[in-house]
């Protein structure tokens, strides 16, 4: 790519963002209105009719959200069976029942729930009632603005059933709310994690299901490393960021960026109910949350371990590594991660000028915090491990780090 080309990108994507983050309140919220959807017949091969239009869409956020769509599929019309190399989504179902398909697997699901589908399984949905179905889709692509799709000709119509699913899926359920978060600050307010980030493989980072009170303020509820896309399940109220105010209610969609702090109100008669999506600037780590581009304290630490190996010691080295340091490791509290890595051959070494050292392995511990690695090292399991690695080392060191930022395409 040419720097006239690569500049030109950088200004587009550059202008994306300054519209985006510019853009007032009150143009991010987006009426469910019946009355735009449009009439689609056979989406992905399946059977039948749907309204449906798109809420929000892939430029509104910085992050990989792609789209929120929403409609009615009709009696006996569904979505075909299909699948996505790029995306995940999660089909939702606001009202009634229906069956959902992922590889191939067919489960009755009914209302409020959803069903996330991961990027490569197949997954198709089927209204076998006689009433039509208020559906949603959320969308998060691996890459940027990119999506794509393959279908399998499936209607999913006569599909046998499993009594008990064999896929994962959630519900909208108050009943599995506890009060009083610190992630949504309010004195009162319900709230569940439906879905967290191990559900998934893209930067989706949370599916959340929260409820304020009557006379209650949500907030402000600060977006750090993330952004979410918010439906009013039921309710109204109003979203305050920056001292600007803005009403929602039922069937309203809209979203906060990274770095904001929204506070969300109830001034209404009824329970404000809000379906919150969210997706990580960066894929968290294990057991972490989302990366910020903001300093903040650390909640990840790194442990690197030289080690000086003659050849002959090199294969009971790694042997060592594999059965007896990572069983150690694996039950302590707060180990997330390790890598025994090689240095390269010389003459591989000499091509890239790296430089020279007499240290031919390290061994990379990651905790979630040093408090506990410092227990790893005062454990049983310590005691054993580290001087069998010792024995076969002629010399060895080490260094610790704690996480300032990362990136990851993993």
């Amino acid at each position: 790519m040419n720097r006239l080309l690569a500049f030109a990108l950088f200004l587009v994507t550059l202008t994306t963002t300054i519209s985006t983050t510019a853009q007032t309140l009150a143009k991010r919220v987006v009426p469910n209105d019946p009355a735009k959807y449009r009439a689609l017949t056979a989406v992905h091969a399946g059977a039948g009719k749907m309204g449906f239009t798109q809420l929000i869409g892939r430029t509104e956020l910085n992050t990989n959200f792609l789209y929120l769509h929403t409609g009615v599929i009709e009696a006996k019309s569904g979505i075909g069976h299909h699948f996505h190399h790029n995306i995940e989504e999660m089909f939702v179902l606001l009202s009634g029942e229906a069956q959902f398909t992922i590889n191939g697997r067919t489960s009755t699901i009914k209302a409020p729930a959803m069903v996330p589908c991961k990027m490569g399984n197949s997954h198709g949905i089927y209204n076998a009632t006689d009433q039509p179905v208020k559906w949603m889709n959320f969308a998060v692509s691996a890459v940027k603005g990119k999506s794509d799709n393959f279908d399998l000709g499936d209607t999913r119509v006569g599909a046998a059933l499993d009594v008990i699913p064999t896929f994962v899926s959630g519900r909208l359920d108050k009943a599995m709310l506890r009060p009083n978060n610190a992630a949504y600050p309010g004195t009162g307010l319900l709230y569940r994690r439906v879905l967290g980030p191990d559900v998934f493989t893209t930067n989706w980072n949370h599916v959340d299901n929260v409820v304020v009170p009557k006379g209650v303020t949500a907030g402000p509820h600060a977006l750090d490393g993330f952004e979410e896309v918010y439906y009013v399940v039921k309710g109204s109220g109003t979203i305050t960021k920056d001292g600007e105010t803005v009403a929602i209610k039922a069937d309203d969609a809209f979203y906060g960026l990274l770095g904001e702090k929204l506070s969300i109100a109830n001034n209404g008669a009824d329970d404000l109910e809000l379906l919150v999506i969210g997706i990580a600037k960066s894929k968290p780590v294990p057991g972490g949350q989302p990366v910020s581009g903001a300093p903040q304290a650390a909640r990840q630490m790194t442990l690197q371990m030289d080690f000086v190996v003659t050849p002959e010691n090199a294969a009971a080295f790694e042997r060592m590594y594999t059965t007896i340091y990572v069983p150690a490791l694996k039950v302590q509290a707060g180990y997330i991660a390790s890598k025994l890595i090689k240095i390269f051959p010389e003459t591989v070494a000499k091509s890239i000028s790296a430089e020279g050292t007499a240290f031919n392995y390290q061994m990379q511990l990651y905790f979630d915090t040093e408090a506990n690695r410092q227990k790893w090292v005062a454990s049983k399991e310590h005691d054993i491990a580290w001087p069998a690695a010792t024995a076969l080392a002629k010399e060895f060191k080490w260094r610790g780090y704690d996480l300032a930022a990362e990136d990851s395409q993993r």
